[in-house]
């Protein structure tokens, strides 16, 4: 059976570019949403998952490929879309998470990880072997990046099961899992030579290794258009900038890109991105960071619901649990205390994301909405917390509308016309 998102590239060279939105996140709520989107729209969703999110130790989320995948089958019943509607992905697969190990060591995790994810029905696969291991340089070299996606691509191919053969996502010029730390004065659009270099470096690689048919299912490749997002700005995508990459596509009738970090562009930004070959669109932290907003705008509700003035107790809560686990969020998050309280929780990069399934967050949010139990949102508190009145609601519909407005923009973007 073909596999769907052979379309991507087929429609863009044929001159009708199409777009898909990759929701990188494990959160329920906005699966959720993605999942009612596409029950709405009669799209395809296309849900992914880190190797540090998700791997066959568990990842942050606590969850093996194979349960992550049963995760999203769970939803997907409760809202009623058919599990062949959705393509689940991995990201950046590869030995980032056991990069502090020697390379034979951190290699042989990455390839019994990417078995695991072909095994469990993962049909879309972004290879990253990009960062070097214990006593390696940070970043390699092309080829020795190339010969071991190669090796976890072989791994890929032995295991693979589901109705449709794994489609491969190759390239790395974007930031490791966990997004950018450096400043974004320097952002670097990539060159077409890269390019075309990575693409057949990727080729013989796989080729040496009697995968030629495995390559043949390159939909896309990763390379920076320019657009990136810090913790309060946003660097916007310049079409001109990227002209060149939309050219250079016109070499291979097989391929488009995949664009990273799009999050907090404008519609018209991302429709950009999508007719220049950029169909597939990755979102992650701005659904999140649109799930905090609502969470937080409810816990103001709740309070004045009560008598009183917004007390903050979730957003304290939520600052406790982080300092008392600071692992991810303090080494990005930089300058006085009170400038790491704000990144805490209003940096666009939204590393609060990582806390909510901690059992202590999952009580206060449970909590919270425990005290919406048969009272009516009125609309003036709506409008003044949440910035719009969506009438007669519950406070979970008002978390899952939150994330679906920014999926309804992605949406409307990869339809560009």
């Amino acid at each position: 059976m073909t596999h769907p998102l052979l379309e991507l590239p087929a429609a863009f060279h044929r001159g009708w570019p199409v777009g898909i939105t990759s929701v990188c996140s494990a959160h329920p709520v906005v699966i959720e949403a993605a999942l009612r989107r596409a029950l709405e729209t009669g799209r395809l969703a296309l849900i992914e998952a880190t190797c540090n999110q998700v791997n066959q130790d568990g990842g942050y989320t606590g969850m093996t490929p194979a349960r992550f995948r049963d995760f999203v089958q769970d939803i997907s019943a409760r809202v009623g879309l058919p599990f062949d509607r959705i393509v689940l992905g991995g990201d950046h697969l590869g030995p980032n998470p056991w990069r502090h190990l020697p390379a034979a060591e951190a290699m042989a995790k990455a390839e019994t990880m990417v078995a695991a994810f072909a095994a469990a029905g993962f049909s879309k696969l972004h290879l990253d072997c990009s960062m070097g291991c214990a006593g390696e340089p940070a970043a390699l070299d092309d080829r020795t990046i190339a010969s071991r996606a190669a090796r976890l691509a072989s791994a890929a191919e032995a295991n693979r099961t589901g109705p449709h053969a794994p489609v491969y996502v190759i390239g790395t010029e974007v930031p490791v899992p966990g997004g950018a730390v450096e400043a974004l004065d320097h952002l670097e659009v990539t060159t077409p030579e890269a390019v075309a270099e990575t693409y057949a470096i990727h080729r013989d690689a796989f080729a040496a290794r009697d995968l030629d048919e495995a390559f043949a299912r390159v939909i896309a490749m990763v390379v920076q258009p320019g657009v990136e997002f810090g913790h309060s700005d946003v660097v916007r995508f310049v079409p001109e900038r990227a002209r060149h990459l939309t050219d250079i596509l016109t070499r291979w009738p097989n391929l488009v890109f995949e664009a990273s970090s799009t999050d907090y562009q404008a519609e018209a930004d991302l429709a950009a991105l999508v007719r220049g070959g950029f169909a597939i669109l990755k979102v992650g932290p701005q659904l999140t960071f649109a799930l905090r907003q609502a969470l937080y705008g409810l816990d103001a509700i709740a309070d004045v619901l009560d008598g009183g003035v917004p007390l903050g107790g979730l957003m304290a809560a939520m600052d406790r649990i982080m300092e008392a686990d600071p692992a991810n969020w303090a080494r990005y998050y930089e300058g006085t205390e009170t400038q790491r309280f704000v990144q805490r929780h209003f940096s666009y990069s939204d590393r609060i994301r990582y806390y909510w399934a901690s059992p202590a967050a999952s009580a206060a949010v449970e909590a919270l909405l425990a005290r919406f139990d048969g009272r009516i949102i009125p609309a003036p508190l709506q409008l003044q917390f949440l910035g719009r009145d969506r009438g007669d609601v519950s406070a979970t519909d008002v978390l899952i509308a939150a994330v679906e407005d920014v999926l309804d923009l992605y949406d409307r973007s990869c339809q560009p016309g």
